[in-house]
């Protein structure tokens, strides 16, 4: 069975291979980190504000509901949204584009890209056994993670990559679920996020045709604007909206194709598949996430934090290529069978955000 494929030799023990899958996850290193990496609000703003930990807690909650009312292997779509975030950098995206670009420069031509960093954290990065590195998870999990957010770059990825992970197909139904719930839980925690902190009002949003839908809905509860609650049940009805569409509009597809062991799609990447959210839902949610970049995520409280972050990450870069010697032991020893490059971005994309600033002050002393 392809899916339950694993790359090395491995005791049988009490758990099926999936929630053995997530298990490692949750006790490696990288996951544990995801507390302190940026979403879109910097940590040390505030204890309320999402983290990339956070994120993957509320995408995997989501996935899983997906997963269960439509019949699909809960446990597998649960472990592919614990993972999926496990390859971004400290600070956000912008963080992993000042790798990209400077490993660009420097004449990496594949850069720096998350999902595939993720992927490298689960089968290389992360060390847990003697002979191999990598967690040893299953062919279906490793897939899910790589190819649950397309499309794909194909000269992007080694090789190997591409002949044992066919960037041709569309990955099982568990990931599209996944990259689906990715979309609708950062949406709605950025909405949660933004009005908390203040950076926009309910009236920056109450014209967008997804928010007019949602607010309907807390308001036949019986909950008005002008209510300190009306922020949570607002951000709850959009949760609910979407999921309950995406439930609606993918069943019968799901039902037609699901099959009782969750190996990898079949269906060619050029193909539309019948799962997701509806044409005109999905039309609304388009509009609202234009939306949110001009009132919130390019705000200038938000835009200097990013920026910070980046001349952060560039400055590390900087250093670390300059002298190896401000490189942990750890690092320095896998520049003996690594590229330099290579090493010094995963060491960074490693770091949290406040690492990352602390590495800085004591290297620059300021």
């Amino acid at each position: 069975m392809l899916a339950f494929k694993r790359f090395y030799a491995l005791q049988d023990d009490f758990r099926e291979p999936f929630s053995r899958d997530r298990d490692r996850v949750i006790h490696c290193s990288s996951f544990r980190r995801l507390e302190y990496k940026t979403q879109v609000f910097i940590n040390h703003e505030g204890d309320y504000f999402r983290t990339r930990l956070t994120h993957s807690l509320e995408v995997s909650q989501i996935a899983r509901t997906l997963s269960r009312v439509l019949g699909l292997n809960e446990t597998l779509a649960e472990t592919i949204a614990l993972s999926h975030d496990l390859g971004h950098t400290p600070f956000g995206h912008v963080g992993g584009d000042e790798l990209d670009k400077l490993l660009k420069k420097d004449g990496f031509s594949n850069g720096f890209e998350h999902n595939f960093q993720s992927f490298r954290v689960l089968t290389k990065l992360e060390k847990r056994y003697k002979n191999f590195d990598g967690l040893n998870l299953t062919y279906a999990t490793l897939e899910g993670v790589l190819k649950h957010s397309a499309p794909y770059k194909k000269s992007f990825f080694p090789t190997e990559i591409v002949d044992n992970f066919n960037l041709d197909y569309h990955p099982s139904l568990e990931a599209i679920v996944v990259d689906n719930a990715d979309e609708i839980a950062y949406i709605s925690a950025d909405i949660d996020d933004g009005i908390k902190y203040g950076l926009i009002s309910y009236e920056d949003l109450a014209e967008q045709k997804l928010i007019i839908r949602a607010t309907k809905s807390v308001i036949e509860e019986g909950v008005k604007p002008d209510e300190h609650l009306f922020r949570h049940r607002l951000v709850a009805s959009i949760i609910k909206l979407l999921v309950e569409n995406f439930i609606k509009n993918s069943k019968d597809f799901v039902e037609q194709n699901r099959s009782s062991e969750p190996l990898c799609s079949y269906f060619k990447s050029n193909e539309v598949l019948q799962i997701g959210l509806s044409k005109e839902i999905k039309k609304e949610l388009k509009e609202l996430k234009k939306h949110l970049f001009n009132v919130l995520y390019w705000h200038h409280k938000i835009s200097r934090n990013m920026y910070s972050g980046k001349k952060c990450v560039n400055a590390l870069y900087k250093a670390f290529m300059e002298d190896e010697k401000l490189l942990p032991i750890r690092q320095k020893e896998l520049l003996k069978i690594r590229s330099k490059h290579r090493v010094i971005a995963d060491y960074i994309a490693s770091m949290t955000d406040r690492y990352a600033f602390k590495s800085y002050h004591e290297i620059y002393g300021v």
